[in-house]
């Protein structure tokens, strides 16, 4: 399963057409210890860029943009009850939301692991 990633510091899988949407290490690092998560009803559409979730650290709150157009399935209700997931495994466990795709193309203007890396470097 490849994974592709943002310049907002999202990562995404794929499996068919349903992306599963979380935030980078890079990401988790930055808001510090996450206290909150505020996810959204599966059904609900959103454009590429749109607020997908919001996350609370005790530093900031933040919002997760959803990367690519579709429809929300499923959300990771987990991290309601047991937000420090986040810090614990962003990349794993502490996805946010599960979305089926309306538009696979908007994918090929992510970055690959290797540019994503390159991409933080440059920060």
């Amino acid at each position: 399963m490849t994974t592709r990633y943002t310049e907002d510091h999202e990562w995404i899988t794929v499996e068919g057409d349903v992306a599963t949407v979380g935030i980078t290490n890079y990401a988790q690092e930055q808001l510090g210890d996450v206290v909150f998560v505020e996810l959204p009803d599966a059904g609900k559409t959103v454009a590429k860029g749109d607020e997908a979730a919001v996350v609370e650290s005790v530093k900031a709150a933040s919002e997760v943009f959803a990367p690519l157009d579709g429809e929300i399935v499923e959300a990771n209700t987990a991290l309601a009850d047991e937000p420090g997931k986040v810090n614990e495994d962003p990349e794993g466990a502490a996805w946010f939301v599960k979305i089926r795709m309306s538009d696979k193309s908007q994918l090929d203007g992510m970055m690959d692991a290797d540019a994503y890396k390159a991409h933080l470097e440059g920060l």
